[in-house]
Protein backbone atom coordinates (compact mmCIF):
# COMPACT_ATOMS: atom_id res chain seq x y z
CA UNK A 1 0.00 0.00 0.00
CA UNK A 2 1.66 3.36 -1.21
CA UNK A 3 0.11 6.64 -2.05
CA UNK A 4 1.81 9.59 -3.64
CA UNK A 5 0.73 13.04 -3.46
CA UNK A 6 2.87 16.56 -4.90
CA UNK A 7 4.49 18.81 -2.29
CA UNK A 8 5.45 22.24 -2.57
CA UNK A 9 8.96 22.54 -0.69
CA UNK A 10 7.53 25.84 1.19
CA UNK A 11 4.46 23.98 2.01
CA UNK A 12 3.69 23.30 5.50
CA UNK A 13 0.70 20.05 5.06
CA UNK A 14 -0.48 17.39 6.73
CA UNK A 15 -0.41 13.72 5.26
CA UNK A 16 -2.43 10.84 6.47
CA UNK A 17 -2.87 7.09 6.66
CA UNK A 18 -6.50 5.66 7.08
CA UNK A 19 -5.33 1.75 8.32
CA UNK A 20 -9.47 1.12 9.02
CA UNK A 21 -9.66 -0.82 5.71
CA UNK A 22 -6.65 -3.18 7.06
CA UNK A 23 -7.55 -3.00 10.72
CA UNK A 24 -11.04 -4.66 10.51
CA UNK A 25 -12.08 -5.27 14.12
CA UNK A 26 -8.36 -4.23 15.26
CA UNK A 27 -7.07 -0.41 16.53
CA UNK A 28 -4.16 1.37 16.37
CA UNK A 29 -2.02 0.91 19.58
CA UNK A 30 1.17 2.73 18.31
CA UNK A 31 2.11 4.52 15.57
CA UNK A 32 6.06 5.27 14.17
CA UNK A 33 7.20 7.69 11.50
CA UNK A 34 10.53 7.27 9.50
CA UNK A 35 11.38 10.67 7.80
CA UNK A 36 14.35 10.73 5.99
CA UNK A 37 16.85 13.85 5.92
CA UNK A 38 15.92 16.66 3.84
CA UNK A 39 12.45 16.92 4.88
CA UNK A 40 11.06 17.77 8.23
CA UNK A 41 8.29 16.23 10.32
CA UNK A 42 6.68 19.75 12.48
CA UNK A 43 5.41 19.46 15.50
CA UNK A 44 4.33 16.00 16.94
CA UNK A 45 2.43 12.86 14.86
CA UNK A 46 -0.65 12.08 16.44
CA UNK A 47 -3.01 8.66 15.62
CA UNK A 48 -6.37 7.26 16.58
CA UNK A 49 -8.13 3.68 16.50
CA UNK A 50 -7.95 3.78 12.87
CA UNK A 51 -5.43 6.29 11.44
CA UNK A 52 -2.14 7.73 11.42
CA UNK A 53 -1.28 11.64 10.52
CA UNK A 54 2.34 13.41 10.58
CA UNK A 55 2.72 17.28 9.37
CA UNK A 56 5.81 17.58 6.69
CA UNK A 57 7.50 20.96 5.81
CA UNK A 58 10.65 21.39 3.59
CA UNK A 59 12.14 19.53 1.09
CA UNK A 60 14.60 19.88 -2.39
CA UNK A 61 12.28 20.43 -5.57
CA UNK A 62 13.06 17.51 -8.08
CA UNK A 63 13.68 14.89 -5.14
CA UNK A 64 10.90 12.35 -4.44
CA UNK A 65 10.71 11.10 -0.28
CA UNK A 66 9.95 8.02 1.01
CA UNK A 67 8.14 8.57 4.38
CA UNK A 68 7.12 4.85 6.21
CA UNK A 69 4.40 4.66 9.00
CA UNK A 70 4.93 1.43 10.92
CA UNK A 71 1.53 0.81 13.59
CA UNK A 72 1.43 -1.86 16.05
CA UNK A 73 -2.10 -3.01 16.98
CA UNK A 74 -3.91 -3.58 20.06
CA UNK A 75 -3.56 -7.39 18.83
CA UNK A 76 -0.44 -7.15 18.48
CA UNK A 77 0.33 -6.76 14.73
CA UNK A 78 3.02 -4.88 13.39
CA UNK A 79 2.33 -3.06 9.07
CA UNK A 80 4.26 -0.62 7.16
CA UNK A 81 2.82 1.71 4.70
CA UNK A 82 4.66 4.05 2.32
CA UNK A 83 3.71 7.63 1.44
CA UNK A 84 5.89 9.08 -1.36
CA UNK A 85 6.55 12.72 -1.59
CA UNK A 86 7.08 14.55 -4.87
CA UNK A 87 8.73 17.86 -4.25
CA UNK A 88 7.64 20.36 -7.03
CA UNK A 89 7.46 23.98 -7.28
CA UNK A 90 3.89 24.71 -7.58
Amino acid sequence: MSESFIKDPSARLDYQIDWSDWLEDDTIAASAWTVPAGIAQYGSATNTATSATIWLTGGTPGTDYFIVNQITTTEARINQQTLKLLIRER
